[in-house]
């Protein structure tokens, strides 16, 4: 029931979303905004002519930069949260380099990775692989040492009181700054494959803004969008499967 809701919510929105455009593009009346029925009908003819390369190029450096941020988050989070040496050694360089903005880090990453496929996943583990730290260390430190206990009197090693008292503490907060942190890296991989690329979601939007071709870029719009939706969809999905304690 409570899938229903929540996917009933996005037809919704979908809905209010797609009204709004159609009405501000009647009313602006240009071709600089065209109506949504034109860019849905032009989405198949997209696909037809290879648009799916863009899409897996994007999901590629998406996927693994993620996939990457949360591994280093996670054991970086672990060991400040385990060690309240390395916390104090670790603290001040997390918060310093947390709060810069990633897209001013693009040149350097850049210069440094070349203009490769390396230099756009870095930027996306960049992006999200502090937030996963923070939220990583927080978590098992406000873990309460008397949740240990029974497993401590039944004798449970390290690696039991990990799985049953910690691991189910920073799960949640991890996913749920994954999941706030995919927007910001479509974001800025929007701005970092338009340079040395040409696939990408990024690459295909702005070529199609400088041949001012206005029905090709919002239809790429549109599929970014969709795309960031199926992830937080997939998120959510692992969330409950790997959280079933949450809805006790």
């Amino acid at each position: 029931m409570t899938a229903l809701k929540k996917i009933w919510s996005f037809i919704k929105g979908f809905i209010i979303l797609n009204i709004l455009w159609y009405i501000c593009a009647i009313v602006m009346n240009s071709r600089i905004l065209p109506t949504p029925d034109k860019i849905y009908l032009h989405l198949p003819e997209l696909f037809k002519n290879g648009f799916y390369v863009h899409i897996v190029a994007s999901l590629y450096r998406i996927f693994i930069g993620l996939l990457l941020a949360f591994f280093i988050g996670s054991i970086i989070g672990l060991i400040m949260g385990y060690s309240e040496k390395f916390n104090k050694i670790l603290n001040p360089l997390v918060y310093f380099a947390y709060p810069i903005p990633k897209t001013a880090l693009l040149p350097v990453v850049m210069t440094l990775y070349g203009l490769g496929d390396g230099s756009k996943i870095t930027i996306v583990v960049l992006i999200t692989v502090f937030q996963v730290i923070v939220s990583v260390r927080d978590s098992v430190i406000n873990v309460e040492k008397v949740n240990y206990n029974p497993l401590i009197s039944l004798g449970a090693s390290r690696i039991q009181k990990f799985y049953h008292v910690t691991l189910p503490a920073i799960l949640p907060e991890v996913l749920t700054n994954i999941r706030l942190s995919i927007g910001t890296a479509f974001s800025v991989l929007f701005f970092a494959e338009a340079y040395g690329t040409s696939m990408g979601i990024g690459y295909f939007i702005q070529d199609a803004w400088t041949r001012i071709n206005y029905i090709d870029m919002y239809s790429g719009i549109v599929i970014l969008s969709i795309l960031g939706l199926i992830l937080f969809i997939i998120l959510d999905y692992i969330e409950a499967v790997v959280c079933k304690w949450k809805r006790n």
